[in-house]
């Protein structure tokens, strides 16, 4: 599939992917230290969702 993609694509996909990794990783880490459960609640689900959409952007590599 990625036949339609350019070599620009192709680098731009790599970046976002990499930068979904780092916010995940992140997200996961202020979760673990949150107190408040609300917080705790919050960065839990960002961290969701960056791992979701870079699953998503992961998907035009295949």
């Amino acid at each position: 599939m990625n036949q339609g993609l350019s070599e620009l694509d192709l680098q731009n996909l790599r970046h976002l992917i990499g930068g979904y990794t780092t916010t995940h990783c992140k997200m996961q880490a202020y979760a673990a230290e949150a107190q408040d459960p609300n917080v705790k609640q919050f960065f839990e689900k960002s961290a969701q969702s960056a791992m979701q959409t870079k699953q998503q952007l992961m998907s035009f590599l295949q």
